[in-house]
């Protein structure tokens, strides 16, 4: 037997343990109190949602402390505290510190931006781990604004993401639930921004079979598929969107050696990045699974380019 086949097979190997032997702590949503999330009534400016979303993430912090959380406490206290050396309070549409949680963050101005971007996450992002949504999403828009100064970066973090080594993350059930709260957000983002402005979909990993589901209406432009395991669909033309549809992996990405199959509503079939599948290929350089978006990097700078409607680099293979 071949490296390239042991390693494939041994893949296959972890990825059936997965649905047979749920190991995965994340999947447990942290019995931690919070107060319930502030609720709008449409059309409420994105000044008020952030005032009122920071004072709720505050008293979540608080009680998480005052019930003996002191982990969750202090990731909390840190989301409330923003990117250092940022010159604003951190600007959160939505909140929602209990179980796993939900928070949708905004970097840049959404009243002003013609170039949006949502970037969608996958697996084991919560609460208890979003720096590292949150550094990925200010590298992004750091990035954007090098070169377009009205461009704005939306982390959503708006649906409860499956364990990486769970039988849920496997499956599109988390899925089809996240694209039920994604395609009502997409419409009530297009509200709150200017006329003609585009709006840009990034799906990682899981968050790209979130994607595949939601239907993405008229002011999402594009819709990019990286780090993917698949979206369930054959091909690309048959995902709910009339974007144009990108797909990029990473040669140190592991996911690419995960096989690409779909039995009994297991799996998700076809790659994106096969020519088969019919997505625009981009080049994504040297990424593993969790660099795309890393300050410097090829994918970082491709994913840029997409969303500035520049012509990216395309991949061969």
């Amino acid at each position: 037997m071949t490296s390239a086949r042991l390693h494939r097979t041994l893949l296959a190997g972890l990825v059936a343990a997965a649905v047979v032997f749920p190991l995965s702590a994340a999947a447990s949503a942290p019995n931690t109190p919070s107060p319930a999330p502030a609720s709008f009534p449409a059309h409420t400016a994105p000044r008020v949602r952030y005032a009122e979303n920071l004072a709720n993430l505050g008293e979540a912090a608080r009680m998480a402390q005052d019930a003996g959380r002191t982990g969750r406490a202090a990731k909390l206290r840190a989301m409330a505290e923003g990117t250092p050396g940022a010159s604003q309070a951190p600007r959160f549409l939505t909140f929602d510190g209990r179980g796993k949680g939900r928070a949708v963050e905004v970097f840049g101005d959404l009243e002003t931006a013609d170039r949006v971007t949502v970037l969608v996450p996958g697996s084991d992002t919560t609460l208890d781990t979003y720096q590292r949504f949150r550094a990925g999403a200010v590298a992004l828009q750091q990035r954007l604004q090098a070169e377009h100064a009205r461009s704005a970066v939306v982390a959503w973090l708006g649906y409860d993401t499956p364990g990486t080594v769970s039988p849920t993350v496997l499956t599109a059930g988390r899925a089809d639930e996240a694209a039920s709260e994604l395609e009502p957000f997409l419409t009530g983002l297009g509200e709150l921004t200017p006329p003609g402005a585009r709006l840009s979909l990034l799906c990682h990993s899981y968050g790209s079979v979130v994607c595949a589901r939601t239907e993405t209406g008229p002011k999402v432009t594009d819709v990019v598929l990286f780090g993917s395991p698949g979206t369930g669909a054959d091909t690309a033309g048959e995902l709910p969107t009339g974007a144009r549809i990108w797909a990029g992996r990473g040669s140190g990405d592991w996911i690419g050696g995960v096989p690409h199959v779909r039995v009994g509503g297991v799996g998700f079939g076809t790659d994106p990045v096969d020519p088969a599948f019919g997505a625009r290929e981009f080049a994504a350089g040297g990424a593993g699974h969790s660099d795309y978006l890393k300050p410097g990097t090829t994918s970082l700078d491709q994913l840029a380019r997409i969303v500035l409607a520049a012509a990216p680099e395309v991949s061969h293979g």
